[in-house]
């Protein structure tokens, strides 16, 4: 098996990334609200990556030309599913029940690889099975079968059901079409940072230009958090870099799976530092991740 071949490596890269990101986001958003650290870690997210193209080289180094306006309008549109899905997943944490929408969320890979096959990408039968194994066992790991608090009524849980359920489904839809239009209509073209440069100075001026209309706060938290948001960004950002080098070096549909695996590496890392007990179908979801991981490998 080729492990590390370099699609393999940055799509688990990205995964790792991703889940320290949203572990680090776990604190931030207590602090800081969901909005505004989605907003300010796409900020310093779009900061440090230019930072980092303008010492490592020219900004012609990573743009298309001009005839490629074309390549343009799909970033463009890949900035806009990533403030849609963002957002839908940060609001169906907010107000569902996060044992319900978190694997629906978690889901997105399927829609990606149905695309892909859609586009013309062919698998053979062991990565095939191994991309299967792995979304399911990216939802085992993300979902919890405890039972409610006693103080939960019925009522309230269906309420948060019907709530965020249609908002996670959003989530999974969004990332599915995101993830595909990047490998299929931007990768081609842009360099994995000059796509991700586009994604985030969309998606920040988006929910910028969104403050008033939906009634956010946008004034920086304190320096405390806001150098955590800032953590978060840099380490989102570099897992978004990683992401699509390894759509462009890997089959769109084994990539974006092996990316999907962050939510795993989040649960893992409650596990570690916040003591969060696994249960049983998290523990077998793991077991499917990295059997699907040694399937995709081969």
């Amino acid at each position: 098996m080729h492990l590390f071949r370099s699609g393999i490596f940055l799509g688990l890269a990205a995964a790792f990334g991703w889940g320290v990101a949203d572990f680090l986001a776990r604190f931030a958003t207590r602090r800081a609200g969901a909005y505004r650290t989605l907003m300010y870690m796409q900020l310093a997210g779009f900061v440090a990556l230019t930072a980092g193209m303008a010492a490592t080289g020219r900004w012609t180094n990573f743009f298309p030309s001009r005839a490629e306006h074309h390549a343009w309008a799909w970033a463009i549109c890949a900035g806009l599913l990533n403030v849609g899905s963002a957002f839908s997943l940060y609001r169906s944490f907010e107000i569902g029940i996060l044992a319900l929408v978190a694997p629906i969320a978690a889901s997105y890979p399927v829609l990606t690889v149905l695309l892909s096959l859609w586009s013309g990408e062919r698998l053979t039968l062991p990565h095939a099975v191994g991309v299967v194994a792995a979304i399911i066992g990216v939802m085992l790991a993300a979902v919890s079968f405890s039972s409610p608090p006693p103080e939960s009524s019925a009522e309230d849980h269906r309420r948060h059901v019907l709530r965020g359920v249609p908002w996670a489904l959003a989530a999974a839809v969004g990332f599915g079409l995101l993830f595909w239009v990047l490998g299929f209509h931007v990768m081609p073209v842009f360099s994995g940072a000059a796509s991700v440069w586009m994604v985030r100075i969309t998606t920040f001026t988006m929910l910028a230009l969104l403050v008033v209309p939906l009634r956010q706060r946008a004034a920086l938290p304190n320096p405390t958090t806001l150098g955590l948001v800032a953590a978060v960004g840099v380490m989102d950002t570099a897992a978004f870099v990683a992401n699509n080098l390894a759509l462009k070096n890997e089959q769109v549909a084994v990539a974006s799976v092996l990316s999907s695996l962050y939510g795993a590496v989040t649960v893992v890392l409650a596990a570690i530092f916040l003591r969060d007990k696994l249960e049983r179908t998290q523990w077998a979801g793991i077991v499917l991740i990295f059997l699907g991981i040694a399937l995709v490998s081969v």
